[in-house]
C-alpha cells in the first residue's frame, strides 16, 4: 500500500503543511496557526488524511537545525511524547530543516513556495 507523505514547516507565523502522494502529485498545500489550540490536533490532522485518502502518513516535522530552543523545535513537543511514534494510521519523525531547494510544478498555485518540503519528504519519508 502506498503512503502519503506529509511535512509540517512551522515558521515565524504559520505552520506549513505539504502532503503528497508519492513523489509526483501534490494533494494538499495548508498554511495553518503557528499554535494548534488543541494539543491533539497534530494527531487528529495526520489521522484525518490517513482516513480520507485510506493510505498511512509518514510525516515529518521540520526542526530549526541552528537552535534546540526555537519555536521550531518546541512547537509540538507536548502533541507526542515521543517522536518517531508508529501507528497504523501515522508515522512522524523529526528532521532537521535543510537550506537547499528544488522548484517542480505541482498544479496548486497560490500559496507560495514549497519546495523545502517537498525534498524533505522525497528524501526522509520516502526512504
Amino acid at each position: 500500500m502506498e503512503s502519503i507523505w506529509l511535512g509540517l514547516c512551522p515558521s515565524s507565523r504559520t505552520t506549513r503543511i505539504l502532503a503528497m502522494r508519492g513523489p509526483g502529485e501534490t494533494i494538499l498545500k495548508a498554511h495553518l496557526s503557528l499554535h494548534p489550540t488543541s494539543p491533539r490536533a497534530v494527531v487528529a490532522l495526520l489521522e484525518a488524511i490517513a482516513l480520507w485518502e485510506g493510505a498511512p502518513v509518514r510525516a515529518a516535522l521540520v526542526v530549526d537545525d541552528e537552535s534546540t530552543s526555537s519555536t521550531s523545535t518546541s512547537l509540538y513537543r507536548d502533541t507526542f511524547a515521543l517522536f518517531g511514534e508508529q501507528t497504523p494510521l501515522y508515522g512522524l519523525e523529526w528532521v532537521p530543516q535543510s537550506r537547499t531547494v528544488r522548484r517542480r510544478r505541482d498544479g496548486l498555485t497560490g500559496l507560495g513556495d514549497f519546495a523545502d518540503l517537498e525534498r524533505l519528504l522525497a528524501r526522509t519519508v520516502a526512504r
